[in-house]
């Protein structure tokens, strides 16, 4: 997993109208949930700002970042949880973040890599992606940039589940019955084959 390092700044003010005033400054409002947690088993959070620069590197990336967060010199690691955005303004709202330790697993998206030239793309089907990440549970030491899913084999009409992945440390938390790649029948797939049954066919009909 790659690593990144952000600096933000504790907040004491939470609320609408301090969060309002947080984004009048060009600040982006943040939470950081830890391991401890309230009375009810709900994770406490920590509120802190970034700058729209540093929130920005969590963005336009498709990569994984284990975060080295710096809270007014406390540091710790986290990993992102959730980013909200304007539905008009596409500016970033707020984030969250989820802090790890180096003995408890996390739950975490992997995006989806296929390697390999599908047998049934070769007989002109369209090898199609149907999930982009697929969610593990692991040590985030262990957790991957990306789940390669080798698709060589994979034949017209077919597709892998996540039933039919494993990987080393990981525990797939996706349903099994998920499906992950497939090849698809194209028009030019299907006029092959009806070309290459007529011609069975007429091969036979010769043959009587």
């Amino acid at each position: 997993m790659k690593e990144i390092t952000l600096n933000g700044t504790k907040r004491a003010m939470t609320g609408k109208k301090a969060t309002k005033a947080v984004r009048r400054e060009g600040l982006v409002p943040c939470n950081i949930y830890g391991q401890q947690k309230d009375a009810n088993g709900v994770p406490v959070a920590v509120s802190f700002t970034l700058t729209e620069k540093e929130a920005k590197k969590l963005v336009y990336t498709p990569n994984i970042y284990l975060i080295n967060l710096n809270l007014d010199g406390e540091p710790c690691k986290a990993i992102l949880r959730e980013i909200q955005f304007h539905p008009v303004k596409d500016n970033i709202l707020h984030i969250d973040l989820l802090q790890v330790v180096d003995d408890k697993p996390i739950v975490i998206g992997v995006p989806i890599k296929t390697e390999g030239h599908a047998e049934g793309v070769r007989a002109g089907g369209k090898l199609v992606t149907l999930v982009r990440k697929v969610n593990v549970r692991a040590l985030y030491k262990d957790v991957p940039e990306t789940l390669v899913v080798d698709v060589t084999n994979l034949q017209l009409g077919k597709s892998i589940k996540v039933a039919d992945l494993s990987f080393d440390n990981l525990e797939l938390v996706t349903p099994a019955e998920v499906n992950v790649v497939s090849v698809k029948m194209t028009r030019a797939a299907m006029s092959a084959a009806a070309n290459a049954s007529n011609a069975a066919a007429e091969e036979e009909a010769e043959a009587e």
